[in-house]
Parts: C-alpha cells; structure tokens; sequence
C-alpha cells in the first residue's frame, strides 16, 4: 500500500463515488474509478482494493432495483464469466494485463458499432445476440476483463442491450450478476495478495461515497427516455474502449 496524500484522498472519493454511478447502469462510468484506482495503487494492485467497493455497489444496486431482475441473463452469463475469472486469474499471476487491455478495447469497440448499427437498423442481425455462443463469448470476456481490470461492466452492459433490455431490468439484471461474479472473485484476489486488512480499511472510508454515487446514478437513470439511456450508455462504454486501447 503506497502512502495516501489529501489529494490522492480526494481521488479515491471521487474514484469510489464513480462506482456508485456505474453501479446504477452507467457502466462506462467505470473508466473513472478504473483509471483513479490504478494511478494511486497501481493497475494490478488496485483490482484488490476495488472489488469490496464494487460488492458494497452491487448489494446497494439489488436491494434498491433487485426485483427488476431478469434471471433468464443472469444464468446464461455467469457459468462463461467464472470460466473467465480463471482464465484472467492464470493471466494476472503471469503476465501484465497492460498486454490485453488494447485487444479487450478493440472487442468492446467493435462489440459497440455492432450494437449501434442494430440501434438504427433494428433487423441487423437480429438473432444473434440471442444465440448461446454470443452469451458464451461475452460472458467470458466479460470474466476476463474483470478480473485483469474490473472492466467487465461495459461488456456486460452491452450484451443486456443487444437482447434489448429496458433500463431498470437491465441495471438489476446487471447487479445481480456482478454481485454473485464479485463475491464468487474474493479468493482469488486473496490467493494474488491484492486484498489485505490496510485495503479493506480504505474501504471502510470509501463505502458511503459508493452508496452516494449509486442513489444519484439511479435518479438521473430513470430519468432519461430509454432511447437516450442506451445512446448514453453506449456513447461511454466507447470512450472506455478507445482509453483501453490507447493506453
């Protein structure tokens, strides 16, 4: 643990606030807290002092929009997404994920023109998305990513928008899953040595900005027309694309 200045400080608030928000089904909003966290802890480090914040945003997203959820998603992405875990697991102890965020980038830009072409072209490809090798595919990317960078929300968001969920069931549905695949990545974080008592203190402090960030994502959510939502959505999972690959 690198010791923390007032306004590394006042990064991690805003770092953990931004969790709240993706929490509330912004999910490109995680190109905030991702990239705060890394700079004060270091990439690696920092997936280990993230994932006890983003449980504390999943349990505060199920309980408030929980019964919204879409169960049929939950359990066709989650048994790929452990098999991804493992895999980005077996990655972490070996190799710097540095060397597969520009590839991660590149698939989730493209997976975002594709959704794009089919937001304004609504018989594009309709069936696909729909199909199990998709949900095999981006659930396990989705497992992969998330547990090099804790970057899987913009790939799940994009797979609950390709089978055309409404905003509050996709942002339970999401919850949900990131609940029982956060919880299900604790003894693997643990066996890298990412999570320790010191981590844990930090978040401690950091948890009310968490709850904070996600009552205010979920006010501004359901306030927008589901047309915008999506735009909204999609427009900000691009951006964490392009920052994956560019950096």
């Amino acid at each position: 643990m690198p010791e923390l200045t007032t306004f590394s400080w006042v990064l991690l608030v805003l770092g953990a606030t931004g969790v709240g928000i993706s929490k509330s089904g912004l999910a490109g909003v995680s190109l905030v807290h991702v990239i705060i966290f890394a700079h004060v802890f270091g990439a690696k480090a920092s997936t280990g002092v993230l994932l006890p914040l983003l449980i504390v945003g999943d349990c505060c997203a199920v309980w408030l929009v929980g019964k919204e959820v879409d169960w049929r998603y939950v359990l066709r992405l989650l048994p790929p997404a452990f098999v991804g875990v493992i895999i980005g697991w077996a990655l972490l102890g070996r190799l710097d994920e540095a060397t597969f965020k520009p590839l991660i980038g590149t698939i989730i830009l493209l997976l975002c023109i594709g959704q794009l072409i089919r937001m304004y072209r609504p018989t594009f490809f309709t069936t696909v998305p729909h199909t199990q090798p998709f949900a095999w595919s981006m659930g396990i990317l989705g497992g992969i990513t998330t547990m090099l960078a804790n970057a899987a929300g913009p790939v799940i968001a994009l797979y609950l928008l390709a089978v055309s969920l409404p905003k509050l069931k996709l942002v339970a549905t999401g919850a949900w899953f990131f609940f029982v695949l956060n919880l299900g990545k604790i003894p693997f974080s643990v066996n890298l040595g990412f999570i320790s008592s010191k981590t844990l203190f930090v978040d401690l402090l950091l948890a009310p900005c968490v709850i904070f960030g996600l009552v205010f994502g979920l006010m501004v959510v359901r306030r927008l027309p589901q047309k915008l939502f999506d735009t909204f959505l999609l427009g900000f999972t691009a951006v964490v694309a392009v920052r994956m690959i560019l950096t």
